[in-house]
Parts: C-alpha cells; sequence; structure tokens
C-alpha cells in the first residue's frame, strides 16, 4: 500500500499493527474486557459476586473436587437475562459431602470434612426433592462431582469465579477514572495553554499544589471525604490523575496556538470555545492517547493499594487488591496462590496496558518510520 495515500491516522495504525507486544497487549484487554462484561457466563458461581461458601471447604488447592449435594428451595428462582450481568441473588442450598445413602424415604449424608472419621451425618426425608423421585434421579440431578480449577479462598468460596468478578473492578476503575481525568485535565489544560496570563499561572499553581501531595495520601483523603463505597473510589482515583493530563494538554496548547490555522480562525471571528474546541484539541489528542493508556494501569495499581488498605470496593464485592489483601498471611502458610493468582492478574492487566501505551507512543511518533 502506498503510504503516501494514507493520513496521519492510517500511517500510525500501520504502525501500531507491527508491534507485536502492543497488538497482543491489546488483544489481552479486549478479551478481558469480553469476560468482564460477560462474566457471569464465564464464573462458575453464579450467583451475585460469586459469594458462595463453604468453611468446610476452606483454602483448597487447585484442581480440588467435592461431592455436592444439592437441595431444592422454594426461594430457587429461574433463570432471567439479568442473572448474567449482575448474578443470581438467591444462592442454591449446597452442601459439600463425603458420601450419601439412601433408604426407603430418607436420605443420609456425610458432610465433608477433612477427617473423614469426624464427619458429621445428617438425615432428611425423599420428600423434599420432590413426590415422584428414586434413588438414580437424586444422584443424576441432586448429586454432582464439583471441581474448583483455582481452588477455593480462605471462605470456602471458589477462587475462579471471585477472579472473574473481580476483574470488573479493575478494568472499571480504569475507565471511570481515565475519563474523569481526561474531562478535568483537558479543561484545565486547555484553558491554561490558550488564555495564558493568570489562568495560567493559576492551572499550574493548582497543578503543583496537587501534584506535591503523595497520590496515595490524597486518595485516601479524597475517599474518606466522599465516603467508602465503589463509585466514591472512581471518583477519588480520577480527581487525582487529572494533573499529568493537563500539563500535557497545557503544552500543546500553547504550542498549537501559535500556527497559522489558529490565527486564521481568529481572523475570521471565531469565538474562543470554538477555537479551543474544534482546532486546537483534536491536533493535541496523540500525547493524550498516549499518557491515558499509562492512567489505566496507575489507576489499576491505585485501586488495588486502596483495596489492599480497606478503602476500596467494599465487601462482598470481589477486587483484586481485597483478594490479596485477605490472603496475603497464606503466603507463608504453604497456599501462596490465594495471593499471587489476583496478583498475577494485576500484573498482566498493568503490563498490557504499559505495552499498549508504548506502542501507541512509537505509532503517534510522527520522527518515526
Amino acid at each position: 500500500m502506498d503510504k503516501t495515500n494514507l493520513s496521519l491516522t492510517g500511517l500510525a495504525l500501520q504502525k501500531f499493527k507491527k508491534n507485536f507486544w502492543g497488538v497482543l497487549s491489546l488483544v489481552f484487554i479486549v478479551l478481558l474486557l469480553l469476560i468482564a462484561i460477560f462474566a457471569y457466563v464465564f464464573s462458575p458461581d453464579k450467583t451475585q459476586n460469586a459469594n458462595w461458601g463453604d468453611l468446610s471447604i476452606h483454602s483448597k488447592s487447585p484442581g480440588f473436587t467435592v461431592k455436592m449435594l444439592t437441595l431444592p428451595s422454594q426461594n430457587e428462582e429461574n433463570t432471567k437475562l439479568s442473572d448474567y450481568f449482575v448474578g443470581k441473588t438467591t444462592a442454591p442450598l449446597k452442601v459439600p459431602i463425603l458420601k450419601y445413602t439412601i433408604s426407603k424415604d430418607s436420605l443420609t449424608y456425610y458432610e465433608y470434612t477433612d477427617e473423614p472419621s469426624l464427619a458429621v451425618a445428617k438425615t432428611i426425608p425423599l420428600s423434599v426433592f420432590g413426590a415422584d423421585i428414586n434413588a438414580d434421579s437424586i444422584g443424576e440431578k441432586y448429586v454432582k462431582d464439583q471441581k474448583f480449577i483455582l481452588g477455593t479462598d480462605s471462605q470456602g468460596r471458589d477462587l475462579l469465579s471471585r477472579l472473574i468478578i473481580g476483574s470488573r473492578v479493575s478494568i472499571a476503575i480504569g475507565f471511570v477514572a481515565v475519563f474523569i481525568s481526561l474531562v478535568v485535565g483537558i479543561f484545565f489544560g486547555a484553558i491554561a495553554g490558550y488564555y495564558g496570563g493568570k489562568v495560567d499561572a493559576f492551572v499550574m499553581w493548582l497543578v503543583n499544589i496537587i501534584w506535591s501531595i503523595p497520590t496515595l495520601l490524597l486518595v485516601i483523603a479524597i475517599t474518606l471525604a466522599l465516603g467508602k463505597g465503589f463509585w466514591q473510589v472512581f471518583v477519588a482515583v480520577g480527581l487525582t490523575m487529572w494533573v499529568e493530563v493537563a500539563r500535557v494538554v497545557r503544552g500543546q496548547v500553547m504550542s498549537i496556538k501559535q500556527m497559522q490555522f489558529v490565527t486564521a480562525s481568529r481572523a475570521l471571528g471565531y469565538k474562543n470555545s470554538r477555537i479551543i474546541f474544534n482546532h486546537i484539541l483534536p491536533n493535541s489528542m496523540a500525547p493524550v492517547i498516549v499518557i491515558s493508556a499509562a492512567n489505566f494501569a496507575s489507576a489499576i495499581l491505585v485501586e488495588s493499594g486502596l483495596s489492599f488498605l480497606g478503602l476500596g470496593a467494599q465487601p462482598p464485592i470481589p477486587s483484586w487488591g481485597g483478594m490479596i489483601k485477605d490472603h496475603y498471611n497464606y503466603i507463608i502458610l504453604g497456599k501462596p496462590y490465594l495471593a499471587m493468582a489476583p496478583g498475577i492478574a494485576m500484573l498482566l492487566l498493568v503490563l498490557a496496558f504499559m505495552m499498549v501505551g508504548n506502542a501507541l507512543r512509537d505509532a503517534l511518533d510522527v520522527r518515526s518510520k
């Protein structure tokens, strides 16, 4: 293809496609985004927040399999379309068992325990399963082997399900925080760079004040002011990330406003708002796109730090930082995978965003070939 016929965007896209790690990272992010959106489709545990657990099977190693007896419940609801996005609000009555026996009119099962000789036997009438029931149908319909691919956490919950549902928090914090930082940062950066003078001095004073405060301390202060919660954390992280965007936009606007097409726009009598938003900002977005990819990674790490401190997404909402907080003690207890699984997931996601950012930087660099 003749590159002389391509626009600047087309040339940048061609260069991005040649970056193997950038494309691979982008594919990984898109796949993880789809998994997060349809989390309850892929999650083995369909209950809301993947919160079903049993303490008798807590902290089991990956690949753990147990017989699971499902008891019929009057509160059990049929699967609705919304369940595929928010999970089922009513958890099924499931009991991990070692074995079971059926007599004429009753079922006796032995609850799961690590020491079979201490297993507790319980008996329930067969009428619980319905009028027309027999031993074969109970075994086929209500007793099944359940495998926990990544094992169970300290509360006996499926670790894989918590990991999948927890990806929603990390990806959502990236999108919301970056969106807030772009809106605030572009606004302040644009007016500072375009008007200059006292406006520029005030904006830069505000940027320097915020930048002088450690990010985590500032986020904690905003979180405490807004209150603990899901969306409060998103807003708090976004309000601490706009300063870098503002500085980049300010520099771009100060450079572009000296160009001839801006002078021509002023001569034609265009309003300042039209010149800024229709002519200057579209020509200054390349470095902003690059910095946004890096801010995605930063937002994920900040949220994880807040969750580790107990200020992030609150239980029972799973988050990778919260999972690490709950299980970091298990690293020295011989079960490091409980903390390493969310840690590795976070590492891969942050690395993917950084690789995409590097690829975008190379693709949008007009000096590179």
